[in-house]
């Protein structure tokens, strides 16, 4: 049965490097990157374009899913798009598991790997405010300190898998 796999986190957590490594580690696994999907319609405000990218995010999972294909989706996901999500994807697999990046803010806001402007600053501090790296589902992971192979490492355990060569 294939498995979903799903990585959220607020903005600069890691979410897409640790989903990319993950789907280079599994076999037979997709990865669904929720931004790419938004920037599909990037002249749209970000209120108005999550809907219909959680909707694409859901489609395209469920595509990969019906083909007997693992997914790995990235994306910042509050609670209810989070059981939407679920619920969605459920009729395809029922091996589901999220999993919550939540470095300490004060990483979050460092330049790990690109420049961040003011807007993405801002917008760190206020899903931290919201407690968006505690939404209160999945296996929340502080990655602070991780890089992204110790992290992939952890999810692995969390699933129980060994790698296959």
């Amino acid at each position: 049965m294939p498995r979903a796999i799903f990585i959220s986190g607020p903005i600069n957590a890691g979410k897409t490097t640790v989903s990319r490594l993950l789907a280079s580690r599994l076999p037979g696994t997709a990865h669904v990157e929720g931004d790419a999907l938004r920037h599909f319609v990037g002249w749209m405000s970000l209120e108005e374009s999550i809907p219909l990218t959680l909707a694409n995010v859901t489609d395209v999972s469920r595509n990969f899913l019906r083909a007997g294909r693992n997914v790995v989706v990235d994306y910042l996901l509050s609670a209810q798009n989070h059981a939407e999500l679920i619920a969605a994807l459920q009729p395809e697999t029922d091996s589901l598991h999220s999993f919550v990046l939540a470095p300490p803010l004060h990483v979050a806001l460092r330049e790990r790997g690109r420049p961040l402007n003011d807007w993405e600053r801002a917008r760190i501090r206020e899903l931290y405010q919201l407690r968006i790296h505690e939404p209160g589902f999945g296996v929340q992971l502080d990655t602070g300190e991780m890089t992204a192979d110790q992290t992939v490492d952890e999810i692995f355990e969390h699933l129980n898998l060994h790698e296959r060569g």
